[in-house]
């Protein structure tokens, strides 16, 4: 099963098949903007007013800004990478210990997306981890290279401190307590994808991930310094987001729309490939607990501004997803009021 791992193949001189995208599915890659304006915040700056009317902006109209100065040390983002890309490089029977195509496996290196359902596959092979509490996860975690288990978990929990912070930043943009989303999200578990994208013959042909949104509460990328390849819609257009030095990309998912009753929006985004250079990307997942009740406030309720979506818990909605394929129409639409 390993064998359909593509970062197993030193070199790819054509696109097979089954990752060719029908005419209308393909990314259009000359009509992509490439100098948009991307939302940047210093969440080092004094001014907290300030840092919380950019997020609130930023999530009202784009659904993703970047941050800067945001507290994790640049050395450890550094050494995530190179462990990432090592990972990426070891032999192909390292890497198949690790293989398996099962969604619900809390550890587990795979390709695409969900391959036993997939009709047009993905350029992509992931290293998906479990990462919260670490305690339980760890042990599974790859022991090759040997330093991959220490600097990940520093990296998870830097990561999801930056998370907590965020979520405080967004509730206190909606007009809400501080605490208020961390607190209906309930005790959050944290998963990370870790992202390879070797060199693709024809680009023009396929994607490393298509247009979708996240399913979870939010998201922070960590993005290859030096190979671009995440765009997002804005518009009806798609624009490039080129990786900014020591900035993460954050991400509104699903369960932000659905929590702030559809004032911020999910960011359907993209991942494209290229010729010329492999690309890596580290997304982190902050994940409501499965038993958490997602439903709108009562303060971003109203008769102008009724519930857009039915109360429903995070288990439900995961499930759902999951069952679809990425690319099919929202879920949350499913979710309705």
């Amino acid at each position: 099963m390993a064998d359909q791992l593509l970062s197993t193949v030193p070199h790819h001189h054509s696109l097979p098949e089954n990752y060719i995208r029908p005419e209308s599915q393909r990314p259009r890659l000359a009509e992509v903007i490439s100098d948009a304006h991307v939302p940047a915040v210093d969440l080092s700056s004094p001014d907290k007013s300030h840092v919380i009317a950019q997020i609130a902006d930023a999530c009202r109209s784009y659904g993703f800004f970047q941050v800067l100065n945001h507290g994790v040390p640049v050395e450890l983002m550094v050494k995530m990478m190179v462990i990432a890309l090592e990972f990426f490089r070891l032999p192909p029977e390292e890497k198949a210990k690790h293989y398996s195509d099962d969604p619900a496996r809390k550890m587990r290196l795979s390709t695409s997306f969900n391959i036993r359902k997939e009709t047009v596959h993905n350029w992509r092979d992931y290293l998906r981890l479990h990462c919260y509490p670490l305690e339980d996860y760890v042990p599974e975690w790859p022991s090759n290279p040997s330093s991959f288990k220490e600097v990940a978990s520093a990296y998870c929990k830097e990561v999801r401190q930056l998370g907590f912070r965020l979520l405080g930043a967004i509730s206190l943009s909606l007009g809400l307590e501080e605490k208020y989303m961390e607190e209906v999200l309930g005790e959050q578990e944290q998963h990370m994808a870790i992202n390879y994208y070797p060199k693709c013959p024809q680009p023009q042909l396929t994607y490393g991930l298509p247009p979708h949104t996240d399913p979870n509460a939010l998201t922070i990328l960590l993005q290859d310094p030096d190979v671009s390849g995440l765009q997002v819609l804005k518009h009806g257009q798609w624009i490039a987001v080129h990786p900014q030095p020591h900035a993460f990309v954050i991400n509104i998912g699903d369960q932000l729309q659905a929590l702030s009753n559809g004032r911020y929006k999910s960011v359907w985004h993209r991942a494209v490939v290229n010729s010329e250079k492999e690309r890596m990307s580290i997304a982190s997942f902050l994940c409501p607990c499965n038993c958490a009740i997602i439903s709108p406030p009562e303060k971003l309720i109203s008769e102008a501004s009724p519930a857009m979506y039915r109360s429903y818990t995070y288990e439900e909605y995961y499930k759902k997803f999951w069952s679809r394929n990425l690319d099919d129409e929202h879920c949350l639409e499913v979710f309705r009021s």
